[in-house]
């Protein structure tokens, strides 16, 4: 599970990055900035099959 939090923690650095991007127009930043999302959604639902089997 730590290996998992170290890769979210990874994404949200580089997503704030590329949103700051895009945010002043830069379209491959956005394009970017989403790529990452699909990315975090995927770390997300493995964290939370993780953070279960550990309550177990």
């Amino acid at each position: 599970m730590k290996e998992t939090i170290k890769k979210i923690t990874a994404i949200v650095e580089t997503l704030q990055i590329e949103l700051a991007k895009a945010a002043e127009g830069n379209k491959a930043a956005a394009a970017r900035a989403r790529k990452a999302t699909l990315e975090l959604e995927k770390l997300g639902k493995e964290f939370r099959k993780q953070s279960v089997a550990e309550m177990k």
